[in-house]
């Protein structure tokens, strides 16, 4: 299967250190690797409705909601790109995976067999020096991964806080130029590894 990336950028800054880090690991793809990039501040997701007990879910046919699910459905690999806000994924990346809820209860869609086995990875700024304060980060994706049973690449991690500062932190650049090399093992929850 042809990889196709869709890269779902989920910062309130436009080109954000999250962004310049994640388009320095996309310049490493080979070049018949296909790249979408959506950013979610310019195509904003409703509010999520929490609706599986309540009513039927259809398929969207247009707006954000549509262009997001077929893009997402579309990509071989999907990359989340959010700045550490509050020790998580920003509020709009957040709205995007409460979305996959509806998705997966969409009949016919067949959400979660699709996504199986394709590959979510990561890529955040975050201003401390310290990767542990992104663990919660990095546990939403993962666990988000392990219950899709799609594999997990790993979060890519940066450091800065003011608008460029990540292009000063060399081993975030070095890591990026391998960073989508990498094998991707299939995801598993916290208690299932060992």
């Amino acid at each position: 299967m042809t990889r196709r990336f869709l890269f779902v950028l989920g910062s309130a800054r436009p080109d954000g250190n999250s962004a310049l880090l994640a388009r320095r690991a996309a310049e490493q793809l080979p070049a018949d690797v296909e790249q979408r990039w959506i950013d979610l501040t310019a195509h904003p997701l409703p509010e999520f409705e929490d609706l599986r007990h309540d009513s039927d879910h259809v398929r969207p046919t247009g707006g954000t909601t549509a262009l997001l699910l077929d893009a997402t459905l579309a990509a071989t690999d999907l990359v989340i790109v959010s700045p550490l806000y509050w020790y998580s994924v920003s509020a709009q990346t957040k709205r995007y995976l409460d979305h996959w809820s509806g998705w997966l209860r969409t009949p016919g869609l067949d959400f979660k067999d699709t996504m199986a086995g394709r590959t979510l990875w990561g890529v955040t700024a975050l201003a401390h020096e310290e990767p542990e304060v992104a663990d919660p980060l990095v546990g939403t994706l993962n666990n988000s991964a392990a219950y899709m049973g799609m594999r997990f690449g790993g979060v890519l991690l940066g450091n800065g806080s003011k608008p460029g500062d990540v292009l000063g932190d060399t081993r975030a650049l070095a890591r990026a130029k391998t960073f989508f090399a990498q094998d991707a093992p299939l995801a598993r929850f916290p208690h299932e590894a060992g």
